[in-house]
């Protein structure tokens, strides 16, 4: 009974890999989107031609922000896998020395040197390479790399978050495209910053403040650059 209660216990950690992805895409969709039509809008383009550029940078970011992350998750996945495959040659060619290096961890963290020894041999004795790259490397099955994940976890939510302020864009008056869709996304990165503390159990106002910050920054430069262009033109 006491280990089905362990086991049923859930913890945030464990949403960190998809979280940080879902997050990191809607976030750029927001911005990156919003901040394209506001810059083209401000450049006096006209609302056909920023719901061309809008669509574009939805299809281009989803894909860019899946194959980043793919790429960047892999390279995570290899060096893992790589430590896996010398901690086994190790565990194979010198056991005793490996054992003796895990026992230190434990006393490290506050075992007496002969109850660390204890539970080296017990654990190793169990699954040796699975022990040493927990405790040794830091790896666990939570925490290691999945690159399609991530890569499917940035592209839909990138999708999504640059959807936002595309839909908005394509209903909003031609005359107020600029304010309502930077005010619009400003609201949808505040409403991102909340769910994404809410679920991740972090500070709702901290986070929701930053997002905003930001995409507010990214919004105010890119309206100046198209207004300046389009001036110039």
């Amino acid at each position: 009974m006491f280990g089905e209660f362990l086991h049923s216990e859930t913890h945030l950690v464990e949403r960190i890999g998809w979280l940080r992805a879902a997050v990191l895409g809607a976030n750029d969709g927001i911005i990156s989107t919003a901040s394209l039509i506001v810059g083209v809008a401000a450049a006096a383009a006209t609302q056909h031609d920023v719901l061309i550029a809008g669509t574009a940078s939805l299809v281009a970011g989803a894909m860019s922000m899946a194959a980043g992350e793919y790429v960047s998750v892999s390279s995570q996945a290899d060096a893992e896998r790589a430590d896996l495959d010398r901690e086994r040659d190790e565990l194979r060619d010198n056991p005793d020395f490996e054992r003796d290096e895990l026992a230190a961890i434990y006393v490290g963290r506050g075992l007496t040197p002969e109850l660390a020894r204890q539970v080296a041999e017990q654990l190793m004795a169990k699954d040796a390479l699975a022990t040493h790259a927990r405790d040794e490397l830091g790896l666990s099955q939570t925490m290691s790399a999945r690159p399609l994940q991530a890569a499917l976890a940035s592209a839909a939510s990138f999708t999504v978050g640059a959807a936002l302020p595309l839909s908005v864009a394509a209903w909003a008056p031609a005359g107020w495209l600029t304010p309502v869709v930077a005010g619009a996304a400003l609201v949808f990165l505040a409403l991102l910053g909340a769910i994404g503390a809410g679920v991740g159990g972090a500070g709702v106002l901290r986070a929701t403040g930053r997002v905003t910050m930001w995409g507010a920054l990214a919004l105010a430069l890119t309206a100046g650059i198209g207004a300046l262009f389009g001036t110039v033109g």
